[in-house]
């Protein structure tokens, strides 16, 4: 059980609750700030003080006046025009994630809805109702508009959502075979659904963790990739490293070299080798892998402080006065405006993190090449047992560029990119959306090429028996080999690329 009270909601714990279903609950001093900020809305109100999308239209219909009697119909009617997402649908695992995200957002406090909004979406993620939310509608401020309006939706009994069984349904019916009432939107609570960076933000969290673990899983097949070479552990030596003390440098080197110790493939060519030192593949994989663990954390501390900020707008602030309110009581709060719902530095952090997934593919494929290339390596060509008679790992490696060539248009960024929207009103825009799903599908596509360089080095590793590889590296050839056995004779490589990706998506080898 993982207690929300708006603070400390870890990118570990968003993928408990989004992957594991890991069940959650709300901290009363949270909820008692949810109160507050509703307090605060009503009495705005009664004073019939004017309040962005909640007594006025949308964007460029701001200047339009809402009159009390139709504020609530405004609310639903903002869900339902902003409802308009195309494309696949998010998988279930994102959709929690931008469930709890949602959450944890609102119970801070400065949203002014009513306690039951947030009970309810609590209750959607513990009893296994998910929205179907299609995952393209959003440029990345002013909110994810059309992704969290799909939820909204579904809150209020209409749309679609999946059940705890998989299966697809209206969303009335799949609410009420759990035991949710729909819930009938009062002032406000419209906008604050459908205004946050909350699927960006759960897509690229979610993107990030199983980056994370891809990049270990670099370095485990950088090094199995360099025992397979007959390469020198020797430029991952601490005190090369501490000339030159970028954390993510180190981190990557002190990896390598603890993989690679006790290696009896490295004493066979220790005396006599001509060479003096190897390919920059080999080389410098901790200033690469490394480069790409510095991006990733920067990109982690952003993603992790956005899923505890509040990003919906207008903001309910219960100790703040309006600029207008000389001398006022600070407890009686206001409402002010501002752009928290804008997406530019998650979605920036997301796009380095892309250009960072596609260059540690880009290095990973150039050992594989090393491996399958006989002039390079001085093993059978393309690893095969029959070399000619077998093609070995020969289209693998294919498979690999493919994947790398779309990671690098995947690189290009899209934060750049700004299309004005609802009238000009929203005249720069993130897009912040986008950044996460290219990063998704940049993230897989590197396990993809990691797993085709894994298979190859374990197949060359193997080639060098009976001499021990490393002790890091021989438990990674083991991992492998529990899952795929090794290519004594050509068969479809499909499937043994495919199980080294899940087993990556795993966390192992790492």
């Amino acid at each position: 059980m993982i207690v929300l009270n708006g603070e400390g909601l870890t990118l570990a714990q968003i993928e408990a609750v989004a992957c594991e279903r890991v069940p959650v609950r709300l901290h009363e001093d949270a909820m008692a700030r949810v109160r507050r900020s509703r307090a605060v809305l009503e009495r705005l109100l009664q004073e019939g003080a004017p309040v962005y999308g909640v007594t006025t239209g949308f964007g460029r219909l701001a200047d339009v006046t809402i009159a009390r009697s139709e504020q609530r119909a405004l609310q639903r009617n903002l869900v339902r025009s902003h409802a308009a997402g195309v494309g696949r649908p998010l998988p279930v695992a994102e959709v929690r994630a931008v469930l709890v995200l949602r959450v944890n957002a609102l119970i801070r406090g400065h949203s002014g809805i009513r306690p039951v909004v947030v009970e309810r979406l609590v209750q959607m993620l513990n009893c296994g109702v998910h929205p179907v939310v299609p995952e393209i509608g959003s440029v990345g401020a002013s909110g994810d508009l059309a992704p969290l309006a799909h939820i909204a939706l579904a809150l209020m009994g209409e749309g679609r959502a999946h059940a705890s069984d998989g299966d697809e349904a209206d969303a009335a019916g799949v609410l009420a075979e759990a035991g949710i009432p729909p819930l009938d939107l009062a002032e406000k609570e419209g906008v604050s659904l459908v205004n946050g960076t909350q699927a960006t933000t759960a897509v690229g969290a979610l993107a990030l963790l199983r980056f994370a673990r891809a990049l270990d899983a670099a370095d485990v097949a950088g090094a199995a990739s360099l025992e397979g070479l007959k390469g020198t552990p020797d430029a991952f030596r601490p005190e090369i490293q501490a000339v030159r003390p970028h954390p993510g440098q180190a981190a990557s080197a002190a990896r390598l070299w603890d993989l690679l110790q006790d290696s009896e493939i490295r004493e066979s060519h220790r005396d006599g080798d001509p060479r003096v030192q190897d390919a920059y593949s080999l080389r410098c994989m901790p200033q690469v892998h490394g480069a790409a663990r510095e991006a990733l954390e920067y990109a982690s501390r952003i993603v992790a402080t956005e899923a505890n900020s509040t990003t919906d707008n207008p903001l309910v602030l219960p100790e703040a006065v309006a600029p207008t309110d000389v001398g006022a009581d600070p407890a009686r709060g206001t409402v002010l405006s501002g752009g928290n719902f804008h997406a530019q530095v998650v979605a920036q952090c997301l796009d380095l993190a892309a250009i960072a997934a596609a260059d540690v593919a880009s290095i990973s494929e150039r050992r594989t090449d090393r491996l399958l290339n006989p002039d390079l390596s001085g093993l059978p060509a393309f690893l095969a047992s029959r070399p000619g008679v077998c093609s070995g790992f020969m289209v693998a490696q294919i498979t690999a560029v493919d994947a790398l060539s779309e990671m690098r248009v995947l690189a290009t960024p899209a934060s750049v990119d700004s299309v004005p929207t609802s009238a000009s009103r929203e005249d720069h825009v993130s897009m912040g959306m986008a950044t996460a799903r290219k990063l998704r599908r940049s993230v897989e596509l590197l396990e993809t090429v990691l797993a085709v360089e894994l298979l190859c080095a374990a197949q060359a590793v193997e080639f060098h028996r009976p001499l021990r590889a490393g002790r890091g590296v021989e438990a990674a050839v083991e991992a492998v080999r529990r899952r795929v056995p090794p290519l004594d004779e050509d068969r479809p490589l499909a499937d043994d690329i495919a199980a080294v990706v899940e087993m990556l998506r795993k966390g192992g080898p790492a």
